[in-house]
């Protein structure tokens, strides 16, 4: 049984952002870690000919009210983006780079540029404001804008996308416990029965 949570997410998803506020404690919780695996769900949305939510009024409109409402349910700061939707490549691209050199400092750059967007409305998808966030957890600013012009970052982002719709990752958050699917911010409830249960019997 392995002990890491692996936890599919697209910065743009506000449900992703719920499930990451939360994710690490469950996985603490129960002697597990995370591995934050950004993707583009705009990707996956084009893999499986599938329009977007906001390409869908009436589920769009739902979501504008449902957001809300979840925030407050799981007690988590929420404000619509400003800037919503749009696809937010360069912290997609960090949290790969910083999870080369250390996923725990990855895990929380994630985390704070979630928040930075969602609860703050800061324009995460320029490298700048991406970088910014990055510095305030001590890693070099002029490093990692470098490393957000890379090729061979941009591609790893593009492999990991690949490799999501490959293993069936078709939304944000999905998460996999043990090879064990789980899809949505409302789901985190059976996530916790799940892993303090150890599974139940199929």
């Amino acid at each position: 049984m392995t002990r890491e949570i692996d936890f599919y997410f697209d910065f743009s998803s506000p449900y992703g952002y719920i499930a990451s506020v939360k994710i690490d404690h469950l996985a603490s919780k129960f002697g597990r870690t995370v591995r934050w695996r950004p993707f583009l769900i705009g990707a996956v949305y084009k893999a499986l000919d599938c329009p977007s939510i906001p390409e869908q009024p009436a589920k769009f409109d739902y979501m504008r009210r449902d957001l809300p409402r979840s925030a407050a349910y799981y007690g988590v700061p929420f404000s619509f983006a400003p800037t919503f939707p749009e696809a937010l490549l360069a912290p997609a691209r960090a949290v790969w780079w910083l999870n080369d050199r250390d996923p725990a400092v990855a895990g929380a750059f994630a985390r704070a540029a979630y928040h930075a967007y969602w609860a703050e409305g800061h324009r995460i998808g320029e490298p700048g404001v991406t970088a910014d966030i990055a510095a305030g957890l001590g890693v070099d600013r002029d490093e990692l804008l470098a490393a957000l012009g890379d090729q061979a970052v941009k591609d790893r982002l593009r492999r990991e996308t690949d490799d999501a719709i490959a293993r069936g990752v078709f939304g944000s958050p999905y998460i996999v416990i043990d090879g064990e699917p789980f899809w949505g911010s409302d789901r985190l409830v059976q996530v916790e029965a799940w892993l303090e249960s150890g599974g139940w019997p199929k």
